[in-house]
């Protein structure tokens, strides 16, 4: 009901400022540049708001899901093969995401420009000058306050790996200050709902802006952006169902007529954590092992979030495509593992996504209030990636649940036959 409420405001706030827009920019030219840069002052509002939270939210997140594996020895082969096949997802999605988003182009079907409104020139020079050399020199943080002030996510992001590793050592001593940082998460997920609820003054700010100073060309964005990610979305399905296919055989249509329900519940809340304990169930329904279930799943909400990987390269670059700024193959296949870091710790919640591409944009030049140019159909691409999030995942559970059956199932035989 929630979503559905703010999905209506951002809906009615996308009209508002249209219509706002268009009085000003057909009726009032004068008034163009000074209407425009003082309205926009609601979606910077908007994208401050959300940079605020990045930090405590990667830090908190990351560390209490590596610390909640326990001994990364006793998790051994489940681990090992759930690890592995989410890296392989990962990778696969994301470079999907970037070869689409290169090959149709959809930031650059347009005859609008963006470099007048923030600046754009000096962070062309700031991409330009970027570099693996210096990705690597970035990667270990002098401090954490400094990484934690300065939102340098990926510092972050090494800090909480090996914290979250030293924490879960320490076993039983280390329990409360895990589940302070548990709290901790969810009080920052809280707070991204929050924040959420300031997404239509965003979406009203940033459309009347655009709209009063290039008027309905700025539609034209939309229509590519959305076309071009569906055609995405359908490949990454076409690959994921094949592959699930192979492994899983017929037991592929079994296991979605089973998971149906959830896909349609996170199709229409745009949570694929909302569908988490009944995607338990109906995994279990299928014949997957609990201890398998309850061991994958989990992980793969932090891990395998398939939808959110191809829209990450994708919805990044083509900012960058929006702003004119070119990236070198080099800086795409950078920023493309840089999000293999980034993403991950950030859980299935509506628009997580957005987060991690704020905060990937900052670090490669690309002005992360351009994601306001997407946030008024984001919802419709949250529908997508969420419901493809829950489809990987419980691919994903089955698959290894076959695998370590499998396994099981030999070792019992040798057992025998000594």
């Amino acid at each position: 009901m929630k979503n559905n409420k703010l999905f209506v405001a951002i809906i009615l706030s996308l009209i508002l400022g249209i219509v706002a827009g268009a009085v000003v920019h057909y009726s009032f030219f004068s008034y163009q540049a000074e209407f425009s840069k003082n309205i926009k002052l609601l979606g910077t509002i908007f994208i401050r708001m959300v940079q605020m939270i990045i930090a405590p939210l990667v830090f908190s997140t990351l560390v209490v899901g590596i610390a909640k594996m326990g001994d990364l020895k006793m998790v051994g082969r489940i681990g090992a093969k759930a690890m592995a096949w989410f890296i392989t997802a990962s990778l696969v999605s994301l470079s999907l995401g970037l070869v689409l988003v290169n090959v149709l182009k959809p930031g650059k079907n347009t005859s609008i420009s963006l470099k007048e409104l923030d600046g754009a020139s000096e962070l062309l020079d700031k991409t330009q000058g970027f570099s693996l050399e210096e990705f690597i020199k970035h990667l270990v943080p002098k401090s954490i306050f400094e990484a934690l002030a300065n939102n340098e996510i990926l510092q972050i992001v090494i800090f909480s790996i090996i914290f979250g590793i030293a924490l879960a050592s320490l076993g039983k001593q280390g329990k409360s200050i895990i589940e302070a940082l548990d709290t901790l998460s969810h009080v920052i997920l809280k707070m991204v709902t929050y924040i959420m609820w300031v997404a239509p003054l965003g979406v009203f700010g940033s459309v009347s802006a655009a709209v009063a100073k290039y008027g309905f060309g700025i539609f034209s964005l939309y229509a590519h952006y959305l076309i071009d990610f569906t055609i995405g979305i359908v490949l990454l399905w076409i690959i994921l169902l094949g592959v699930g296919y192979l492994f899983l055989g017929k037991k592929l249509f079994l296991l979605l007529r089973r998971i149906k329900s959830p896909l349609l519940i996170a199709f229409s809340t745009t949570s694929s954590e909302a569908v988490f304990p009944k995607l338990v169930e109906e995994l279990e329904r299928f014949g997957c092992q609990n201890k398998i279930v309850s061991f994958t799943l989990p992980l793969g909400y932090s891990f395998n979030l398939d939808g959110s990987m191809m829209y990450m390269t994708f919805a990044s670059v083509f900012i960058a495509q929006v702003y004119g700024i070119e990236m070198t193959l080099g800086e795409q296949i950078t920023m493309l593992l840089v999000l293999m870091l980034t993403s991950k710790g950030v859980v299935g919640v509506p628009r997580a996504s957005l987060i991690v591409i704020v905060a990937t944009c900052s670090m490669f030049g690309i002005p992360p209030g351009g994601i306001a140019l997407i946030l008024p159909i984001d919802h419709f691409c949250d529908m997508a990636r969420s419901t493809t999030n829950v489809l990987g995942n419980s691919l994903a559970t089955a698959v290894i649940d076959k695998w370590e059956t499998k396994s099981i199932t030999i070792n019992d035989h040798e057992n025998q036959l000594v």
